[in-house]
């Protein structure tokens, strides 16, 4: 933004032919210092920022509007409670565009819904929500009357007395817990000194294993649902084969038809051994090479061209 209209939005500027004797720049302007707010000032409206005081039920599409929403409302003086106005405040929900109008009570202290709206009402248990129960408008009544003042009074100092040891026994807990404050910081600052010990070595612990994230400390679930998880592998395979195996053969080794099977399998198996063995110490030696090995060498290769003189030159 220029200086320019920066001084025109803070109503700073003064044009040439503004003369202080002709008032104010609003005046000379023509205009209302609250602007756009004050459109409908002499109607009485002024337009200012209201917050919703509790729930509410929109009359357009009955969807609830929440405590603490903020419109633009129109606000103007509808009446008086003695001395006190009464202020009248329209607005326009959000959701439909309902027109919704709210008044002012002095006499019970609250807002009224007038139109276009209905009041969401919330029922609590006092003893849920942890809270003191009000008495009401009749009991407030009641409470002129001298004689009636004077039981309430005496039930009021009879739940003291039922009260007060518990309240003195709290009170002696909570002067020793926190009379010491130096042992209270002594005893917070020793436990934060063990955690960051604590956090160094896991860490340190992480980096030797590789990690690069904090391993919390082992427990005994970890533990016992780390060793209830078996994988299975080629060797284990391998390893109930060969026992299925030989738990399928003779143990007498003079059967006719076991012995036979039997001997022609040792007999394959050990074939296959040397020749593995073979291969091998001749893969070693450099004796034997693969397949592709040799066909590369069977082909012959290409005879070398003559360089001409002229190209020797130049290199």
């Amino acid at each position: 933004m220029s200086t320019l209209a920066a001084a025109r939005a803070d109503n700073f500027y003064y044009p040439p032919e503004w003369d202080p004797s002709q008032g104010s720049l609003n005046k000379f302007n023509g205009q209302h210092a609250l602007r756009e707010r004050a459109k409908k000032i002499d109607q009485g409206i002024l337009v200012i920022r209201f917050e919703m005081p509790y729930n509410i039920w929109c009359g357009g599409c009955n969807s609830m509007i929440a405590k603490g929403v903020r419109f633009n409302a129109e606000k103007k003086q509808v009446g008086n409670y003695y001395s006190t106005k009464i202020w009248s405040f329209t607005m326009k929900a959000a959701c439909c565009k309902q027109e919704i109008v709210i008044q002012t009570d002095p006499k019970n202290c609250e807002y009224l819904v007038i139109s276009g709206a209905q009041k969401k009402v919330e029922e609590f248990d006092v003893e849920d929500a942890e809270t003191f129960e009000l008495p009401a408008d009749e009991e407030r009544g009641k409470l002129a009357d001298p004689f009636y003042r004077l039981e309430h009074q005496e039930e009021d100092l009879q739940k003291k007395k039922e009260a007060e040891p518990v309240l003195v026994r709290l009170q002696r807990v909570s002067d020793a817990r926190h009379s010491d404050d130096y042992a209270l910081n002594k005893a917070l600052r020793a436990r934060l000194r063990g955690q960051k010990k604590r956090v160094v070595a896991e860490e340190a612990s992480s980096r030797k294993m590789g990690l690069g994230i904090r391993l919390l400390p082992k427990s005994e679930e970890d533990s016992a649902a780390a060793a209830s998880v078996k994988f299975s592998h080629k060797f284990d395979k391998n390893r109930k084969d060969k026992r299925a195996l030989i738990k399928s053969g003779s143990i007498f080794p003079g059967l006719a038809g076991s012995s036979k099977s039997n001997k022609t399998r040792l007999e394959l198996e050990a074939k296959r051994r040397k020749i593995s063995a073979a291969s091998a110490s001749n893969l070693l030696t450099g004796g034997f090479k693969p397949s592709s090995w040799s066909q590369t060498q069977s082909r012959p290769l290409p005879k070398p061209q003559k360089v001409s003189s002229v190209t020797a030159r130049r290199v």
